[in-house]
């Protein structure tokens, strides 16, 4: 049923004769806008993160203009709201220390001021979770715009994609391979547009998953940030979150269990980023949806790794377009999601991937000719990780599936950066790195250091994965045998806590196992004499985290902003 101007939320603020309302309009006029302009009309906010420390985000001043000019052709009132800008490249310790606190903002910034839907402008990482996870608390009307992937990277006539080259040359580096001047050389080529991360990374993997929930317009994840229709896209954006405030289409209404179970097939079938995971925990939880680990695992043996593309295979995101997107691959797998479910265009999600078509075989593959027959991601469990441990099976050296090996430890990340390159370190290629106090609490706020580097003296003899323990995460850009988000976490007493130098790890992921192969006495003695460690903070935001975040398997969010209880409307005086 279409909605009348006086049902509108921002009439309260708006469109009532006292005098409160009288300085609302009056202000509005100051800034130069006609009553005409707002009057009885869908407030629009334009949520943007754009900063001048995000890179992938240059080009939101841009858009957030492209998205307003859509909210006015629509008939629309465009207002732009500045949001925590959650630099991958620059905050530390880590943005996901932050997410929680973007999605705060932005349910407070909708929550607080006279809006009626919204549109998010994110990309980079953790702000696409983040926002979603804000306004499917607030609940108004609000349709996701991702800023999408950058051009190719260039480095003498071979494509290089970011993050996965990065690692991949850093290596060669350190072992002599190749020289400073060349290094020099892949740094000014590996990025060259604004952008996210080309190659399936966190940031391509939230875009595709928040489009298969509903959230964006069809083939909003896949189209590159430099392309015109990019442009247009935002365009289309302002126009239907006009429509959408009309006919109060809220998140809520979209999301279900059936569309989260969507949202991890398709995780899966890209060889998407192990930080997902976490993401789309903490995103159903806001929806009431429970999403247990268990059922990622379950979704990765029955769906196939149709997606070619970095760094569980060879193409970046450029390519991935012109091969048909998102959509030409949802087409490849309908029978394995529920193609009902409601999407933000008022229509089902068989819809809108309907007429969608593979153009290149090589980057979308058919089902006969998977790139792997599981998904990209597998879920571990054992006495090392009760709660749970993940890894990237797609793009890991198939010799690590079932390994077995003495542990080296690092305490923590200081202690693993002094003595991963140090000669008389006692390690093999056969040896399990060990790196501890890195999770949620630990690092803090779980930081990418999951992907341990390769010892140097390992690199120089040529070796190039081996197999990696850590409660951190790692970038979706990276890859190799890294077992990561080892729950509960070292910091807290989690079993990864009493590991020591030695001790022997099992590795097994076709079974789904990791276990430390001590004796359960000994265990436990170790437990007995385990003190934990002193708060890292005693103010702020970071006291707010370490007394409030979950642990990963639960997605690490905030106890009390989970589950569906209403936001509370604030009062007009």
């Amino acid at each position: 049923m279409q909605r009348k101007p006086e049902q509108l939320r921002s009439h309260r603020w708006f469109g009532a004769g006292d005098l409160r309302a009288f300085g609302h309009r009056s202000r509005a006029k100051q800034m130069g806008y006609a009553a005409a302009d707002f009057a009885g009309k869908p407030v629009i906010a334009i949520v943007n993160t754009w900063s001048d420390l995000n890179p992938c985000h240059m080009h939101f001043r841009t858009r957030a203009e492209e998205v307003k000019r859509g909210v006015w052709q629509a008939g629309g009132f465009p207002v732009e709201l500045p949001a925590l800008s959650l630099g991958e490249t620059y905050m530390k310790p880590s943005t996901m220390f932050y997410r929680n606190l973007l999605a705060m903002e932005v349910e407070e910034l909708l929550r607080s001021n006279p809006v009626d839907g919204a549109v998010l402008l994110g990309g980079c990482d953790k702000t696409v979770p983040a926002m979603i996870m804000g306004a499917t608390s607030m609940n108004l009307p609000a349709l996701f715009l991702p800023a999408g992937p950058m051009l190719r990277g260039n480095y003498r006539g071979d494509v290089l994609g970011s993050g996965s080259d990065s690692w991949k040359y850093w290596a060669e580096l350190r072992a002599g391979a190749i020289t400073q001047a060349d290094w020099e050389e892949v740094e000014e080529g590996i990025a060259r547009s604004f952008g996210t991360c080309m190659t399936m990374g966190t940031a391509s993997t939230m875009a595709a998953v928040v489009e298969v929930l509903g959230l964006t317009l069809p083939g909003a994840s896949s189209i590159p940030a430099a392309d015109s229709s990019h442009a247009r896209l935002a365009d289309a954006c302002g126009r239907r979150i006009v429509d959408m405030v009309w006919a109060d289409l809220k998140p809520r209404d979209v999301l279900s269990a059936a569309s989260f179970d969507n949202a991890v097939t398709v995780a899966m079938a890209l060889g998407g980023s192990t930080n997902a995971i976490i993401h789309l925990v903490a995103m159903a939880g806001r929806a009431g949806v429970d999403l247990p680990l268990a059922r990622f695992d379950e979704i990765s043996r029955r769906t196939p790794l149709l997606a070619n593309l970095r760094p569980s295979g060879k193409y970046l995101m450029e390519d991935f377009y012109y091969a048909g997107g998102l959509r030409a691959l949802l087409s490849r797998i309908p029978d394995l999601l529920d193609i009902g479910c409601h999407t933000v265009t008022g229509k089902s999600l068989a819809a809108n991937i309907d007429g969608a078509k593979v153009h290149n075989e090589d980057v979308i593959l058919p089902r006969n000719r998977p790139l792997k027959t599981e998904g990209g991601l597998a879920v571990l469990y054992g006495n090392l990780a009760p709660g749970g441990a993940v890894i990237k099976q797609s793009a890991m050296e198939e010799k690590f599936l079932k390994h077995t090996g003495p542990a080296v430890v690092f305490r923590d990340y200081n202690d693993m950066a002094a003595r991963i390159d140090d000669p008389k370190l006692d390690v093999s290629e056969k040896s399990v790195l060990v790196l501890k106090n890195a999770g949620p609490l630990g690092g803090p706020g779980m930081p990418e250091w999951g992907m341990l580097p390769i010892p140097k003296k390992l690199l120089q003899k040529g070796v190039r994965d081996m197999v990696r323990i850590s409660d951190a995460r790692m970038s979706g850009t990276s890859y190799g045998s890294c077992v990561l988000h080892v729950a509960p976490e070292s910091y807290v007493g989690g079993p990864l806590a009493f590991v020591e130098d030695g001790d022997p790890i099992l590795l097994d992921v076709r079974a789904r196992k990791l276990e430390l192969q001590i004796p359960k006495e000994k265990l436990a003695a170790r437990r007995a004499k385990w003190k934990a460690p002193p708060p890292r903070f005693v103010r702020g935001y970071g006291m707010l985290f370490a007394n409030s975040a979950s642990q990963a398997d639960r997605g690490c969010d905030f106890n009390f902003l989970e589950g569906t209880a209403p936001t509370a409307e604030p009062e007009i005086h």
